[in-house]
């Protein structure tokens, strides 16, 4: 009978198929481990299984800068305000989210039991993060040019899908308000959780009597996840 894999072999599953969807293998291994490493599983004191809430940090830096380096080569007559529009939307939570499930991430993301049995490896703010968290791992480790290729590979279809800048999702349900006739749409704190440094902020939009709601990392960014799942609504 063979023996039952070492805790080390089971972790590094995970691992070898994060290092091919990044198309990096890791000198440091505890990095990538960090990276998917959610904060319901974080063991503190344990190296490389902290959780990836540092490691985001980094990623988003590093995914805005590559991607306004991106937009600047793609757009060079564009002005400020149409390149600002096309990066909030590249570095959006759902746009995150939806290239964390396209690559295969949520199966690699080690969370708490408890956790994972309430679909958290699902949820678009957690998949965004764990997207930020793997990118800031892959820059640490490679370099910046191992983190563009990442992202240029990643990030192409929603790079190219649009030949027009995108409309800010505040605006633009406030115009569909203001073409109706209707009050402005209101915005509330629906529910603020997570420790100081990292917070989830859930946002309530109203108008029109019909509700959308967001959650990210930031008031604004949940603002503007519930104006765009609202108007989505309306406009179905």
């Amino acid at each position: 009978m063979k023996p039952p894999p070492s805790e080390d072999a089971k972790a590094g599953a995970p691992a070898s198929q994060a290092e091919a969807i990044l198309g990096h293998r890791f000198a440091r291994p505890e990095l990538l481990r960090e990276a998917l490493t959610h904060r319901s599983a974080a063991k503190p004191g344990r190296k490389g299984a902290g959780s990836n809430e540092r490691l985001e940090f980094v990623g988003d830096r590093v995914l805005g800068l590559l991607i306004a380096e991106w937009l600047a080569e793609r757009f060079p007559h564009e002005q400020e305000g149409a390149l600002g529009r096309r990066l909030a939307y590249l570095v959006s939570q759902p746009v995150l989210a939806a290239i964390a499930e396209h690559a295969g991430l949520p199966s690699l993301l080690e969370v708490a039991p408890g956790e994972s049995r309430a679909g958290v490896r699902r949820r678009a703010t957690v998949l965004a993060d764990a997207t930020e968290a793997t990118l800031g791992a892959l820059f640490l480790d490679g370099g910046i040019a191992a983190a563009r290729r990442f992202v240029r590979r990643a990030w192409d279809n929603a790079m190219t899908e649009q030949a027009e800048p995108p409309k800010d999702a505040k605006t633009a349900l406030q115009e569909w308000a203001q073409q109706r006739g209707h009050p402005l749409p209101r915005y509330e704190v629906a529910n603020r959780e997570g420790p100081s440094h990292a917070p989830v902020f859930a946002i309530r939009v109203t108008v029109a009597g019909k509700t959308g709601t967001g959650t990210a990392g930031s008031k604004r960014a949940a603002e503007q996840e519930a104006a765009e799942t609202l108007l989505k609504a309306l406009k179905s």
